[in-house]
């Protein structure tokens, strides 16, 4: 299955499982707890477009995209353990440019742990560009940008 569908509040529990299975590996990395599993997921639902790749297996991929005014924040591409290495987060990730088209913004953003050097090259691999360094003072993020 190539597309995303849009997720619904009903697919809270799914998604919130997915979001600590996929993150988990990074707060050893880290050495504090990812963003994405501080959030109020009934919130994201509320505020943001949460997007599901289905899988046979499962819930296979979660993206949270904020659209803003002069661009679309990926808040979250997260990829559930067993759906690695089948291209899921390569599909978010086009979804994403797909949906910025859609929304007639010109860039799309998104940030990540400084330590996570294996997303970043990752992100890099698909045309983001290091935007600036933020320290917030528990950690530091790299912001990305990708100019459509």
């Amino acid at each position: 299955m190539s597309g995303l569908r849009r997720g619904a509040i009903g697919d809270l529990s799914a998604v919130t499982a997915v979001q600590q299975a996929a993150y988990a590996q990074n707060r050893a990395i880290l050495g504090v707890e990812p963003l994405p599993l501080l959030a109020d997921y009934r919130e994201i639902f509320a505020q943001s477009e949460v997007w599901l790749a289905d899988e046979p297996e499962g819930l296979g991929g979660v993206l949270i995209l904020q659209p803003r005014p002069e661009d679309l924040l990926i808040w979250s591409v997260a990829t559930a353990p067993f759906a690695r290495t089948r291209g899921v987060g390569n599909r978010m990730l086009a979804f994403a440019e797909m949906r910025a088209r859609e929304l007639e913004v010109t860039s799309i953003r998104l940030y990540t742990g400084e330590p996570l050097t294996a997303n970043i090259a990752w992100y890099t691999r698909h045309g983001y560009a290091h935007e600036r360094l933020e320290d917030m003072g528990d950690r530091r993020i790299v912001h990305l940008i990708k100019q459509l």
